[in-house]
């Protein structure tokens, strides 16, 4: 059975060193998906925008600087209280968000009390999954798995 850990959050997108504007956020732990953390910002356009990373990223980031390239994390203090920044980076654009470091901190810890560090493989299904991969659903599946190369036994006529 798979778990999911989720947390609505406000964000703060940061516009200037003066200005910043609310952002709602909502993050997601997948048990089934478990090295990734998911989080979609619910921006005043049609659709959200969605970003997954890896939950070892967010973590490391809540106590030091780290990341490269499209995701960045790191914590910080802004007017006396503690603040982890993400600073995403797409095609689309740049964004640097910041939150409150306790929620976040606390969402994290709940994802690792359901999966420690070091645990994630065992989460991973890879056998359930090959099984489903490679299992025939049609007669028709039954006919791309013969081996086209056997060699046809005498006693059977050509045909």
């Amino acid at each position: 059975m798979h778990t999911v850990v989720e947390r609505e959050l406000e964000m703060n997108l940061v516009l200037s060193p003066e200005r910043s504007i609310a952002v709602p956020a909502k993050l997601a732990y997948h048990s089934d998906d478990p090295y990734a953390v998911h989080i979609t910002f619910h921006t005043c356009s049609d659709s959200p925008v969605n970003w997954t990373f890896a939950r070892e990223l967010l973590v490391e980031g809540v106590f030091r600087p780290c990341g490269h390239g499209d995701v960045r994390v790191w914590p910080t203090k802004f007017n006396g209280r503690s603040v982890i920044c993400m600073a995403l980076s797409s095609p689309d654009g740049n964004a640097l968000l910041e939150a409150s470091a306790t929620p976040l901190s606390a969402w994290l810890e709940r994802t690792l009390r359901l999966v420690p560090p070091g645990t994630e493989q065992d989460q991973l299904s890879m056998d359930d999954g090959l099984i489903a991969l490679l299992t025939p659903t049609t007669p028709r599946d039954e006919l791309w798995l013969r081996d086209p190369w056997r060699k046809k036994d005498e006693t059977t006529p050509e045909g």
